[in-house]
Parts: structure tokens; sequence; C-alpha cells
């Protein structure tokens, strides 16, 4: 291997071994409580979402296109998968999981990760400012009705997790905090709920096997739409998180092979008799945050969570849940964009008003692609009102002829500020000539608005000229065969 590939492997796997295990195992404890709250919404035990995250983070760690980023069984997932499994049960699901991994792989292949292009940077950030809202509420159930133990130890928590790093950073504090949090309550022998009482944690190894459904076309109807689903909010949502990462470390990705490779892995998890998964930002925010730079980190979160399920099981039952409370509410608050909040004065209307709308669909569906949906489709109408109040029309007279000259994008959404700016009632059979050199038409519209006008003008006795039509209108006007005489 020459210096430059040595380089190249080092960079994109492991900049720094050290530091690149300590944020894989950070991110692991941030990867527990959620995955086995997503599997209770998902209808299924928790081994089902453990063993998946194990399957997916392994897999991705080679496949994926984003070094760094955690992709687990995630709750957005989980929201789809849901009624699948209780109307026809988990065999179901994981043949829609397989379909929906082999779905993202020609997604992959069809290079359809530039689709993100589309996603502005306000729609980002309400993605990102919901998901820690989302995932700060996800630990309410834990703070409601608790005794004053587990609200002391989120404190401690909190405590060591955020004083820590100002004595040292040698050790990620999120580590410590569970170390500390763990000894305080059963040195205290206070009652602490712990992670045994979240749920069955797995005793075994996951074995390989296929869906045990029906190979008829009864079973692909009836797992089409939930594979379809599934892979459109995993890929949406590994793609939003990749972007997060990007804008974290100032280094570039592939979306495409993000696609394809989180394809595979979903495949892998599901003939492992795993939920099929996506990236998870908290958890990939909380990688990045305390080093995590490469390939290496991904791989030992998925690692070191099979560790820790099935090894470690007896030590990893008794780490109370306060002190993943105080893990994942730091998250949620490194999470969020606190400076969009002081944009939001300095941004156009239009930007923020994005951005709100996407938190608050998101947060009140608890469902990021119905956010996401709505952002960009605000997005695409701000921007196309925007672009349509850009046509202007002025005329002027030159020796007896009325001259209309037209300036910006004539389309669908500003074909009739075109019509309207036409009073023929002005004009009473005074030859007119049209000047179109400053001025685009892009669509079948923007052509029958143009020959609305030339049409209403002849009706009244003018004659008309349209002159300056740059070559790609006057293509588009030919091919529609509806060029005006």
């Amino acid at each position: 291997m020459s210096s430059s590939s040595h380089s190249r492997w080092r960079t994109e796997w492991c900049p720094s071994i050290p530091r690149e295990l300590m944020a894989g195992a950070v991110a692991t404890f941030a990867l527990i409580p959620e995955v086995i709250a997503f599997s209770f919404v998902a209808g299924v035990d928790p081994a089902v979402g453990l063993f998946a995250s194990f399957v997916i983070g392994i897999v991705i760690a080679f496949t994926g296109g984003r070094p760094a980023m955690v992709s687990a069984a995630a709750g957005s997932v989980a929201l789809v998968a849901a009624p699948l499994v209780h109307a026809h049960g988990l065999p179901y699901l994981l043949a829609a999981g397989v379909l929906a991994g082999a779905m993202q792989i020609v997604f992959g292949l069809l290079r359809l990760g530039v689709l993100m292009r589309f996603v502005s940077s306000s729609v980002r950030t309400g993605f990102v400012n919901a998901l820690a809202i989302l995932i700060f509420a996800a630990q309410m159930p834990h703070f409601i009705g608790a005794n004053m133990a587990t609200w002391a130890m989120v404190g401690l928590g909190l405590a060591v997790i955020y004083l820590l790093p100002r004595i040292t950073t040698a050790v990620p504090s999120p580590l410590v905090c569970i170390v500390v949090v763990t000894l305080a309550g059963h040195w205290l022998g206070l009652p602490l709920k712990t992670v045994a009482d979240l749920g069955q944690l797995p005793g075994a190894l996951p074995a390989f096997a296929l869906p045990d459904v029906p190979l008829t076309l009864e079973t692909l109807r009836i797992i089409a739409l939930p594979a379809f689903a599934i892979a459109m909010v995993g890929l949406l949502e590994s793609m939003m998180t990749a972007s997060v990462v990007d804008e974290l470390t100032d280094t570039p990705s592939s979306k495409n092979r993000e696609c394809g490779g989180l394809g595979v892995a979903n495949v892998a998890a599901s003939f492992f008799g795993g939920i099929a998964g996506c990236g998870m930002i908290g958890q990939t925010v909380s990688n990045v945050r305390y080093g995590g730079r490469g390939r290496l980190s991904t791989l030992f979160a998925g690692a070191f969570l099979l560790i820790l399920m099935v090894l470690l099981k007896p030590w990893v039952s008794q780490v109370p849940v306060a002190a993943l409370v105080a893990i994942m509410v730091m998250v949620s608050a490194s999470t969020f964009d606190w400076g969009s909040l002081r944009a939001m004065v300095r941004h156009p209307r239009m930007s923020s008003a994005v951005m709100l709308a996407t938190v608050a669909v998101t947060v009140a569906t608890d469902n990021l692609a119905a956010g996401v949906a709505t952002g960009v489709m605000l997005s695409g109408v701000f921007f196309t009102f925007k672009v349509a109040r850009l046509l202007h029309v002025h005329a002027v007279q030159e020796e007896g002829t009325r001259v209309y000259r037209v300036t910006g994008q004539v389309f669908f959404a500003s074909s009739d500020m075109l019509v309207d700016a036409f009073d023929v009632r002005e004009i009473d059979g005074v030859p007119v000539r049209i000047d179109v050199s400053q001025a685009h038409f892009w669509d079948v519209t923007a052509v029958a608005a143009l020959r609305k006008v030339v049409e209403r003008l002849r009706k009244h006795g003018s004659t008309v000229e349209v002159s300056g039509m740059n070559q790609a209108s006057r293509d588009l006007v030919l091919q529609l065969d509806a060029a005006p005489d």
C-alpha cells in the first residue's frame, strides 16, 4: 500500500484510534434506551431492535457513504412499521425490511442521492431542531412521576457531563457519567429504574434466517407499500443526518453510496431478525462531538452494542436509566441549533416560516418525513412565488408602434401576470411588438399565455411581432406547435 493510499485509508477509517473507540462507545450507550423504546413503538421485542442496530452498524461501516455516521433501528422507521406488525406480525416486517433494503440499493444505483439538493437550509435547520425536541420529549416519561432519587441522579449525570470537560477531555464525559451514576446509585442503595426494567435484553447472538412468509403475490401486496414507506423514511433521515455531519466536520460524503449502503445494511438486518433502520441524528451528533471522524467509530458502535448486550448483560442491566437520560438530554441540547433562534430576526420571513413549519409538523406528527416534506413543499411554493414576482412588463411608444418589453421568468405561476399586463383597450389597433429578449419561457402554461396575448391583440386589430426570443424558448414554442404567426 502506497503512502497516499495508507493516508486516505487512515483518514477514512481511524484518524485517532482511541478517540474513535471512545466516541463509538458513547454513541452505543446513547443508542440503548432509544432502540429499546423504538422497539416497543414498532410492537416487537427489544432484541429485534438491538440485533438490527448491531448488524446495521457493522455493515454500514463498510458500505455507507458518510464516515462517523451512526445508523441503527430508528423511531421514524418504527412508526411506519408498527401498523404492519400489528396487522400481520414480525415475519412480514422482516420481509418488508428486505424489500425496503432492495429499493434503497436501487435508489443508490440510480444516483437519487442528488435529490437532497432540493432540501433547503431552512428545512435542514428545522429538521435538526425538531429532532432535538423529539429526543428531549422522549425523555419525559422518565421524569413524569419519578422519585427524587431519579431527579438527583439525572442532575449528577448532567453535572459530570458538562463540568468534566473543563478539567479534562481525555475521556468522554458521558462514559464517566454512566460509571459515576451507576456506582453512586449502587453505593447509596437508591430506588432507581435500570436498563433491565426497559425490556428483556437478548441472551444470545443473532442467527441468520429467511423471513418466514409465503413467497406469493399476496405477500408482495401486503408488504409493498410499507416497504416503500420504510425505504423513503429511512433514506430521508439518513440523507439529512449525513448532511448534518458534513456541516459539523466540514467534509463531504457520498449520498448515493449512503443510499445503497443503507439498503445492504437493512437487507442484512432483516435476514438476522432485526427491524430496518437508518441514520440516527442524536447518536451521530454524540459520536462526532466526542471525536468520531472515521468508519471505525461506526463499526465499534455496532460491535460494542453486541458486547454490551450479550457478554456484559448482567452489568449493563444495572446501569440506571437516569444516566442514559442525562446523556440524551445533553444530546438534545447539543443537537438543537440555538443560533437559528437569533437568525430568525435577520433571515427573510419566508425562510423562518419554512423552518418553523418543519419543526411544528415534525413535532406534532412525530414523523420526520412529514415535517421535511412540508418544509420542502413550502420552500418550493415560496420560491415559486418569489420568482413569479420578478416578472415585469414595460410599455413604451416607438415610432407609432407600441413596444412591450418583458423581463423575467414566464412559467405557470407568472403566466397570468403576463396576460394581465396587456390591456387591449389601450392599444385599439396600434401595431405591437413584444420584446422577450430579457425573458425565458419555461413550460406549456407560459407558451399558452403568450399565444393568448397575441390572439387577443390581433382580435382587436393590432399587428403583432414577437422579437428577441432565445433559442431554448423558441424550441419549446416550436415543439408545442404554438409559435405565433
